[in-house]
């Protein structure tokens, strides 16, 4: 029998019983289109979350932290800040190649913050240089400046207050029982890219200059001077594509030549930190979570299947005489298997094409309700289509073997 008759006989089939031949599709359209949504979201939530990450400023974070544990202070882990990365070191890191800026941060211990007679108790404020904002953008005002009694705040800490802060206003730091400063405030973030905005989150932070705030010092094992001591420092690249030619070099100097890799505990390590890193300890996350959705989302899959397979068999009992006419007739084996294998894969291709437009139907629709720029993974189309043809042969091949084993003279007989 050739293909072409087979597909015309198993159609002829399929559209006799359309109620139940669309119950049946209905099960691998579920199946398909429950991957492909959440294939597509996972997609989505990817796109949005690495595009951010990778979009900010070419920096590389550089701390340092117990071995055993992964991190310094706030990092994986645990543990204490250490102030060991030397002025020494900055301007060693400041001179290789592609390197545009490098940014200690610390922190200075005081005991509260005070705004129009409404005072706060706070623990530290946090000493930068005016490159770190290189990145950011302004509500109101623009960075501070080096030696000036001058702050920057993020947006938590400007609404902290009973009444907000903005550009021009000023605040007092109280450093101890009796002595405290009043600081003018250079401006108020908007939004923060930077890795110090980013360790900060929603948190509120107030940043002053390093000079003249910040006094933890070391004595500089290359100088032999005492120098202001920082716990992290943050190397900007020139630009996004130098990062991989920045790190190498400043990773080398670091671990061996550094003020810092002299000045640490025995048992910490200097790490440095890109966002090439963190996208692809993104990526490994949300790969992770969508091929678990996903997985479950298959399960419809196997449910489809299950369908496919149940019609087919209840298609060869009733179509039992049909059968023993046509083996008389001179019908084979081959024939007869071909015939009903068509059937199924005909209704796996269906369902499967059906699928895949309602998930990204679906997808887009659920991208779009959570905001999310939307972002399709074509090859999951592909993938939906040959496992649709996949499931109808699959779920077909019992029943098309059944019917071609079915006796022609009791076939005949039967009612």
């Amino acid at each position: 029998m050739k293909l072409g008759e087979s597909v015309r006989m198993s159609w002829r089939a399929i559209t006799g019983h359309k109620l139940r031949s669309v119950l049946t599709v209905l099960g691998v359209v579920i199946g398909v289109g429950s991957v492909i949504t959440f294939v597509t979201l996972g997609a989505s939530l990817q796109a949005a979350i690495v595009g951010d990450v990778a979009a900010s400023s070419p920096e590389i974070a550089v701390t340092v932290g117990p071995e055993t544990q992964g991190g310094p202070g706030g990092g994986p882990g645990g543990g204490e800040a250490v102030p060991v990365f030397t002025e020494h070191d900055i301007e060693q890191l400041q001179g290789i190649e592609h390197v545009d800026a490098v940014v200690p941060t610390g922190q200075v211990g005081i005991s509260g913050l005070e705004y129009r007679n409404d005072s706060l108790r706070w623990p530290a404020v946090t000493a930068t240089t005016p490159a770190s904002f290189a990145g950011d953008s302004f509500a109101t005002g623009e960075s501070f400046e080096m030696g000036a009694d001058e702050a920057v705040l993020n947006p938590a800490a400007a609404t902290m207050f009973e009444e907000n802060v903005s550009a021009g206003d000023e605040i007092t730091v109280e450093f101890g029982e009796n002595d405290s400063r009043t600081l003018v405030v250079a401006g108020v973030l908007n939004e923060s890219t930077g890795f110090a905005a980013i360790a900060a989150g929603g948190t509120p932070a107030v940043y002053v200059p390093t000079d003249p705030f910040y006094t933890t010092t070391a004595e500089s094992p290359a100088t032999g001077e005492r120098e202001r001591a920082y716990p992290q420092l943050t190397i900007r690249a020139t630009s996004y594509e130098q990062v991989g030619a920045v790190e190498p070099p400043a990773r080398d100097y670091l671990e061996n030549e550094s003020d810092a890799s002299q000045l640490k505990p025995d048992s910490y390590a200097i790490s440095l930190t890109t966002n090439d890193a963190l996208v692809e300890q993104i990526q490994g996350i949300l790969s992770t979570f969508t091929s678990f959705i996903t997985g479950v989302a298959v399960i419809s899959l196997l449910v489809g299947a299950i369908g496919i397979a149940n019609m087919m068999l209840v298609s060869v009992t009733e179509r039992t005489r049909e059968i023993g006419i046509m083996k008389a007739i001179g019908a084979t084996r081959r024939d007869i298997v071909q015939l009903f294998l068509v059937e199924s894969v005909i209704l796996g291709v269906i369902g499967s094409v059906i699928g895949t437009l309602v998930g990204l139907a679906g997808g887009y629709a659920a991208a779009t309700l959570i905001d999310l720029p939307v972002s399709f993974a074509p090859e999951w189309f592909a993938i939906a289509v040959a496992v649709g043809i996949g499931v109808g042969m699959l779920a077909g091949i019992y029943p098309a073997w059944d019917a071609a084993r079915t006796d022609p003279i009791d076939a005949l007989r039967h009612e």
